[in-house]
């Protein structure tokens, strides 16, 4: 992390609450290598924390206030430590709200309130998990400071917990878990059913590989209903086969599925179970092979969010065929869909030309111009000063 991040958060902190912060804490972004839209149905997930972070200048108040202020707004939001509750009002101030509420929830901890000063490198809008990164980065520093003994693990179900109540997002336990647990050059494999993580090494550096994130700038349609229809399809091709979810599914189900369920459900049951499957897949062939042997899993999730889950959208489809026609090892969009980034896998000295392959393929189509940037696995959340 840019120790700049962490003295800008310091200097802005005492200009905004005229003394000096106690400490900062840091927390990565993240992107999610394969695995989408299996979190919620109990399956697997392989994300990575990467090298943008959002930090936390933060000192403990005598009474129970607590005043939020950050770089991206101009408004520094305010609560009482003990009576806070869902609030539309509050904005981005949510995040840190709601993981102070939670870890009150999940611990024995005594609240003071306390002011917080928050600046981010984290794209906000891009699908690399800047929410999660706010509520991890306070998290740990409450966690310290009101000596709440809450264990990594335990702090990402916080964050999960104040995004579902104090949010009113219902998300999966994944963005929160991988911003915790992240470690260098390794990816998180976590078990959205048991919550078991294993960290994986990916070994990109060892093979010259980089991992570009194309952030499409189409912003995240989830308004038309979308991605609560796809929710819904899911919770029915479960309910029809009388399992708790599709977790419990396999590719031998498929086609009892396909004579049971109307098309559109059977083709987002089938991506959930593929995908799983393609989850495991890359973690035993990263395991076995090394990552230049993914390329192919990658692009079948691609193919399976744009064909059976019907998720992505143009700009995405451009840029992940764009990054394969420029040698890529692997392409696919990333995150909820209908918008936001997708990843290409390659070489590190093929990251420009691939670049202005994809500008100009862009350009070509009228789409606005992509922000295109490589990022690296980096560790997860901690005290940085």
């Amino acid at each position: 992390m840019s120790n700049k991040l962490a003295q800008t958060a310091v200097a802005n902190f005492t200009a905004k609450f005229g003394y000096e912060p106690t400490g900062v804490w840091s927390a990565p972004g993240r992107v999610n290598l394969i695995g989408e839209h299996t979190d919620y149905n109990e399956g697997f997930v392989f994300p990575f924390a990467i090298n943008r972070h959002t930090v936390a200048a933060i000192s403990l108040r005598e009474d129970d206030l607590v005043r939020v202020s950050s770089d991206f707004s101009p408004i520094t939001h305010e609560a009482r430590v003990h009576n806070i509750t869902r609030n539309d009002e509050n904005e981005w101030a949510a995040y840190p709200f709601g993981i102070a509420w939670a870890i009150q929830k999940l611990s024995k901890a005594v609240p003071t309130g306390f002011d917080c000063h928050i600046e981010s490198d984290v794209p906000v809008g891009a699908g690399l998990s800047s929410s999660a990164a706010i509520e991890c980065a306070v998290g740990v520093a409450l966690n310290e400071l009101w000596d709440a003994g809450l264990t990594k693990q335990e702090l990402a179900r916080a964050g999960q917990l104040a995004e579902n109540e104090i949010v009113g997002a219902p998300t999966g336990i994944m963005d929160q878990s991988a911003s915790m647990l992240g470690v260098k050059d390794h990816g998180v494999f976590l078990d959205c059913q048991s919550l078991e993580a294993e960290v994986v090494e990916l070994g990109f550096a060892k093979a010259n590989l980089s991992l570009m994130i194309i952030d499409t700038k189409v912003a995240h349609r989830h308004a038309d209903g979308g991605y609560a229809s796809r929710r819904a399809a899911c919770e029915l091709g479960a309910s029809t086969f009388n399992v708790p979810s599709l977790r419990h599914l396999t590719s031998q189900d498929l086609p009892k599925a396909q004579e049971l369920l109307d098309d559109v459900t059977f083709r987002r049951v089938k991506h959930v179970i593929t995908e799983n499957e393609r989850v495991v897949d890359t973690v035993k062939t990263l395991k076995a092979e090394g990552p230049t042997a993914i390329g192919d899993l990658m692009y079948a999730s691609h193919v399976s969010m744009r064909d059976d889950f019907e998720i992505s959208v143009p700009e995405l489809d451009l840029a992940v065929e764009t990054a394969l026609e420029q040698g890529a090892i692997g392409a696919r969009m990333t995150g909820g869909g209908f918008g936001g980034a997708a990843i290409a896998l390659v070489s590190t000295e093929s990251i420009q030309s691939t670049s202005d392959a994809i500008k100009a393929a862009f350009a070509k189509n009228e789409y606005t111009e992509p922000n295109i940037f490589a990022v690296e696995a980096a560790d997860g959340a901690s005290r940085v000063l």
